[in-house]
């Protein structure tokens, strides 16, 4: 008792920011982890503070000064960027989670890869794909298929993914290319984009500090209870 008594008053005299672990997460990524940040919450005692946008414009705020001491993106290419620069501490970069694209149709009572190839009007949301590795992957999967150049005229981009999956769900667009964790549920409404279409959406957390909250939240997402919340949210797991 002693012991606990001791552990509270040391938490309760540490200036906020010690016991904080600020962390940027990718849009598509924001819901699975507002629920890893309360389960790291509850058995650290550590307060998690998200900060969600596009992966690269999360890596352009990083490289600009913007403090934070976890980036979860969306792709490799920016952790890696940050590694190269001196902004991340080498060799804390690892893959938290495998994203899955999705085509999502609500008005549509069977999607499959032929409401890609026989639509002739409508909408298609996709995210920005300089900003996105969603947006990228959408784009490689419309060129696949050879229906970019029909499409490229009806694209509604969304700035990240959580953008484009407003768009369709409020009706500025008829479709849209989004994350499978976004619509898990909706099997009837969805086209699982097959992997081969684009490249892998492999998603890397990289560590930008050295603070004690910061350095235990990064080895959580490495647990296996993280890794089984993740795989629950419509992600493959390393």
């Amino acid at each position: 008792m002693r012991a606990f008594a001791l552990l509270l008053f040391l938490f309760s005299t540490l200036p906020a920011s010690a016991v904080e672990v600020r962390v940027a997460v990718a849009s598509n990524f924001f819901t699975t982890a507002e629920i890893l940040a309360q389960e790291f919450e509850m058995l650290t005692g550590y307060e998690v503070v998200l900060l969600a946008g596009s992966t690269g414009k999360h890596a352009a705020q990083i490289s600009n000064g913007l403090r934070v001491d976890v980036f979860m993106a969306a792709d490799v290419a920016r952790p890696l960027l940050l590694e190269e620069k001196g902004l991340a501490i080498k060799g804390s970069r690892f893959t938290y989670a495998k994203g899955r694209l999705a085509l999502w149709w609500p008005s549509e009572t069977k999607v499959n890869e032929e409401s890609l190839r026989n639509k002739a009007a409508g909408h298609l949301a996709i995210a920005n794909p300089k900003l996105a590795p969603y947006g990228m992957a959408a784009v490689q999967t419309l060129k696949a298929l050879d229906v970019y150049k029909h499409w490229r005229t009806y694209l509604v981009r969304g700035e990240n993914i959580a953008q484009t999956y407003q768009f369709v769900h409020t009706g500025n667009a008829d479709a849209g290319l989004v994350a499978l964790s976004q619509i898990k549920g909706r099997p009837e409404k969805i086209w699982l984009i097959p992997e081969e279409l684009h490249s892998p959406i492999k998603q890397q957390a990289v560590l930008l500090s050295s603070k004690q909250a910061a350095i235990k939240f990064h080895a959580f997402l490495r647990s296996e209870k993280a890794l089984e919340l993740i795989r629950d949210h419509g992600y493959d797991t390393p």
